[in-house]
């Protein structure tokens, strides 16, 4: 066993989300979205990066440590037998070596169980399109993705792929089949992953992360032959999802994008994580928008400013804006409305 498993179990049995252990601070786990340090015997206290250094290196292969130190940072996937998986990046930094871990559950929860609208059941139901994920980060965008994967494969027969950074969330094959890849050890990037996947017969692409021209260039395009994509992006509203998509290419493309975009979008799913009143965790609220025509016209002319109140009278296609579901929440006293103000578009609703 592994010293650094110790930590992780705390995590764990703590109902933590993440652990921090960094040369030169004290270790921290996040609970419910607050920071608490923890000490086990002689790890006590500000760790130097003589105590860090050979605990992270005991978890890492010959050909991740020399990664590590010839690009400074690394992220990978570590499994507790047992407990849990993680998603860890290891990073240098002033003061020595750190690590940061994020608790993947073994179980991947429905979508009902996470308290999502029909919505989502809808968008995972389509056959094909373009699918967005969006929000800052630690908010639940790869749980939510896990549990849209998990819904087709139960629901439908068809070839599923996911590209990740690392492989976080494990799949068996229900009645689908799930092909896994990982950036490093079986690709060489998202965006060349993605170009060779319409070569192996995919019905289905989940994209772990959208970083760049290329990547999003790609899914665009793998949209369009006919696939079902699902992608991320680090937005907050569907408004800003969709602007962030058409101004990252260069400005003569962008009617162009918009058009294949009109075309392609089958729906944006922004969500954000609130603690709940009770203290007992935490609870997503989201925004959902459908490509329906008024949705689709909207972008091609680039009247985004439209949006909202397409989306605030289409709640018969399944769409939301996030203060509807704050709203909700409030009512129903699974959130206080200072946290759900907070996160609100229009904090007056919460006053």
């Amino acid at each position: 066993m592994a010293e650094i498993d110790r930590f992780l179990d705390f995590l764990v049995k703590h109902d933590g989300s993440d652990l921090m252990i960094m040369s030169g601070s004290k270790s921290v786990v996040r609970v419910h979205g607050e920071l608490r340090p923890i000490t086990f015997g002689k790890n006590s206290g500000v760790l130097t990066n003589e105590v860090v250094k050979p605990l992270v290196y005991e978890i890492l292969t010959d050909r991740q440590i020399k990664v590590l130190e010839e690009e400074g940072e690394l992220d990978l996937a570590y499994e507790l037998p047992g407990v849990s998986r993680f998603r860890s990046n290891v990073y240098t930094q002033s003061h020595g070596i750190a690590i940061a871990f994020r608790a993947i559950p073994s179980k991947i929860r429905s979508l009902d169980e996470l308290g999502f609208p029909p919505g989502l059941k809808k968008l995972a139901s389509t056959q094909r399109g373009f699918v967005l994920v969006c929000g800052p980060s630690g908010c639940g965008k790869t749980t939510t993705l896990a549990s849209m994967v998990d819904y087709v494969n139960r629901s439908r027969q068809c070839h599923i792929i996911t590209i990740e950074e690392p492989i976080e969330y494990l799949h068996n094959n229900v009645n689908s089949i799930i092909t896994q890849r990982q950036v490093g050890p079986h690709t060489e990037s998202f965006s060349s992953a993605l170009r060779v996947a319409v070569r192996q017969d995919p019905d289905v692409i989940m994209v772990g992360e959208m970083r760049d021209l290329e990547t999003i260039s790609t899914a665009l395009t793998t949209a369009e032959t006919g696939a079902l994509v699902f992608g991320t992006l680090h937005t907050d509203n569907a408004a800003k999802t969709i602007n962030r998509i058409v101004n990252v290419f260069p400005f003569e493309q962008r009617n162009q994008v918009r058009t294949l975009l009109s075309e392609t979008l089958t729906g944006v799913v922004a969500q954000h994580l609130l603690r709940r009143a009770d203290g007992s965790g935490m609870v997503a609220a989201a925004e959902i928008l459908i490509g329906i025509p008024a949705i689709s016209n909207a972008i091609r002319e680039g009247k985004i400013e439209q949006m909202i109140s397409i989306m605030q009278t289409g709640r018969k296609f399944g769409m939301q804006i996030l203060d509807e579901h704050l709203l909700e929440l409030v009512q129903a006293c699974i959130v206080t409305p200072e946290e759900a103000r907070k996160k609100a578009r229009n904090k007056r609703l919460f006053e």
